[in-house]
């Protein structure tokens, strides 16, 4: 009998006190991008363009963007580039799926996060715990506030 892959995903939903536009900017600005994940990032935001930031120290999520209905709906592929890490080379470039979408409600937006095609759960909840370090610093950017210097920028997490 064949086994079949597993894949898990990961999703989130927040508010965030801003509009989808001001939202919008901090997803596809390499400037703004950094201010809440990551030390550089290279985001060339149009369909088959680039989507390459070096998250954690030496951890550099690749992948490109797949859709873009600016300020509503984002679509792109993620993965890692090689490195010694299997927890991170299991999720090879461009292998798995982040769909972002942005509802005003009000002067806030509810921002809907998923991360689809992980392979295992393992892989799910290693980056269940990346999202969880990670969006709260969108909400805060987003939102006006100094998120502070990331600390997985000089101590990725284990």
């Amino acid at each position: 009998m064949a086994k079949t892959a597993e894949t898990t995903e990961v999703r989130r939903e927040i508010t965030i006190d801003a509009s989808p536009e001001t939202i919008w900017s901090f997803l596809v600005d390499p400037e703004k991008a950094v201010q809440w994940m990551g030390s550089t990032a290279e985001l060339d935001p149009r369909p088959g363009g680039l989507y390459r930031v070096a998250v954690a120290g030496t951890h550099i999520a690749r992948g490109e963007f797949v859709e873009l209905e600016p300020p509503r709906r984002l679509v792109h592929t993620w993965g890692w580039e090689p490195e010694e890490d299997k927890a991170m080379s299991s999720v090879p470039p461009g292998s798995s799926t982040i769909e972002i979408e942005l509802e005003p409600v009000g002067d806030s937006t509810i921002v809907r996060f998923v991360h689809r095609d992980l392979p295992s759960a393992e892989s799910a909840a290693s980056h269940t715990h990346g999202w969880d370090h990670y969006l709260p610093r969108l909400v805060a950017v987003a939102s006006g506030s100094d998120p502070g210097r990331d600390p997985w920028l000089t101590q990725p997490p284990r």
